[in-house]
C-alpha cells in the first residue's frame, strides 16, 4: 500500500485524513471504512499502531469493487494536497553512511576521515518535520549554509528493543523519504542537534509504502535535484550501516516503537562538498526521489 495523508482544498473538512494511492487516485480510507461499516484509524500513526489487523482491513476497502465506492471516497491525486505522513515520535538521523559521503565530509566538514566503527546517530525532533510541497525555512540570521541531504525513511511498525539484525526486518512497517536539511554553520562544539533539528528541516514524505511493496530497500536508486539539476545520485547498496545493523544497534539501549522514523544516511553530493561550496537560497525548490516511492518536493523560503 502506498499510504499518505491528505487534505482536499475547499471542502467543509479541512482535518487531514488517511488515503491511499491507488494507480492514480487517492482513496480515502475513512470514506470507504464509514461506507463498509469497518472500524479503522483515521491517521497513519495510529494506523500503523493498530497492526497488522488494521492494514487487512484497509487491504480489503482499497480491493473492494470500485463501482461500489461511495461518493467523496476517491480523489484525483492532482487534486487533493498531501501532508506530511505523519508526526514521528523520534526521528533519528544516521550520519556518515555512505562511503563516499565520509570522504567529502572529512574534506568540507572536518569529520573524521576514516569509516566509522558504528553507526553514527543524531535526532531531529518532531517539529523539524514538514510536508510534501511545504517551504523549507531560510532564516538568513541563522543560517548562509543551508544544505540538503537525500535519505531513504524506515518507518517503524513494531516496538523494537535489543533486536538482532535477523529480527530487524519484522518490525519495519514501510519506507518514506525524508531530506535532512542541515545549516552547516550551525554545528555547535561537534553537536548537531541545532543544525539538523530547526523548523522544517525534516521533510518528509509524499508516502509511505509498506514494506511488502518493497522487495529489496538496499538496492533503491536515490536522487537529489536543486532548480532541477542532479546533485546527488546514489543508491541504497552503497550504505555503509545496512537497515538491519542501524535497527539492531539503535534498538540495542533505545526502544524503537511504532511510527519512529530512521533516516538512514545520505549518499555524497551535498552542498557542502561542491568545489565551490553551494548552497540553499530562497527562491531554490529541492526534489528528493528514491525508487519506489516517489518524489519530495519543497520550496526554501525566507524566514525572516
Amino acid at each position: 500500500m502506498r499510504l499518505l495523508t491528505f487534505t482536499t482544498p475547499g471542502a467543509g473538512d479541512r482535518a487531514p485524513r488517511l488515503g491511499a494511492d491507488v494507480d492514480g487516485l487517492v482513496l480515502d480510507l475513512g470514506v470507504l471504512a464509514d461506507h463498509a461499516g469497518a472500524d479503522l484509524p483515521r491517521d497513519l500513526l495510529s494506523f500503523i499502531q493498530a497492526g497488522p489487523a488494521a492494514q487487512e482491513t484497509a487491504r480489503r476497502l482499497i480491493e473492494a469493487d470500485p463501482a461500489a465506492r461511495p461518493a467523496g471516497a476517491a480523489h484525483r491525486l492532482e487534486d487533493v494536497t498531501p501532508a506530511a505522513p505523519l508526526r514521528p515520535g523520534k526521528i533519528i538521523g544516521v550520519g556518515l553512511n555512505y562511503v563516499e559521503h565520509v570522504e567529502e565530509s572529512s574534506r568540507s566538514l572536518d569529520t573524521d576521515k576514516e569509516l566509522p566503527p558504528r553507526p553514527v546517530l543524531f535526532s531531529k525532533p518532531a517539529t523539524a518535520v514538514t510536508g510534501p510541497g511545504a517551504p523549507i525555512l531560510h532564516n538568513g540570521d541563522l543560517t548562509q549554509q543551508l544544505d540538503w541531504e537525500c535519505e531513504l525513511a524506515v518507518v517503524i511498525g513494531r516496538t523494537a528493543f535489543r533486536v538482532s539484525e535477523g529480527e530487524a526486518y519484522e518490525h519495519i512497517f514501510g519506507f518514506s523519504i525524508v531530506n535532512d536539511i542541515s545549516a552547516r554553520d550551525q554545528r555547535r562544539s561537534g553537536q548537531w542537534f541545532f543544525s539538523k533539528g530547526q523548523d522544517s528541516y525534516a521533510p518528509f514524505g509524499p508516502v509511505v509504502v509498506t514494506a511488502d511493496e518493497i522487495p529489496d530497500p538496499m538496492a533503491l536508486d536515490l536522487s537529489l535535484r536543486v532548480n532541477g539539476v542532479t546533485k546527488q545520485k546514489s543508491n541504497t547498496r552503497h550504505m555503509l550501516f545496512p537497515i538491519a545493523r542501524l535497527i539492531a544497534d539503535i534498538s540495542s539501549g533505545v526502544t524503537l516503537e511504532p511510527g519512529d522514523v530512521i533516516a538512514t544516511g545520505s549518499p555524497s553530493g551535498v552542498g557542502a562538498g561542491m568545489v565551490p561550496p553551494e548552497f540553499l537560497v530562497p527562491g531554490d525548490t529541492v526534489e528528493a526521489t528514491v525508487e519506489g516511492i516517489g518524489t519530495l518536493a519543497n520550496p526554501v523560503v525566507d524566514a525572516r
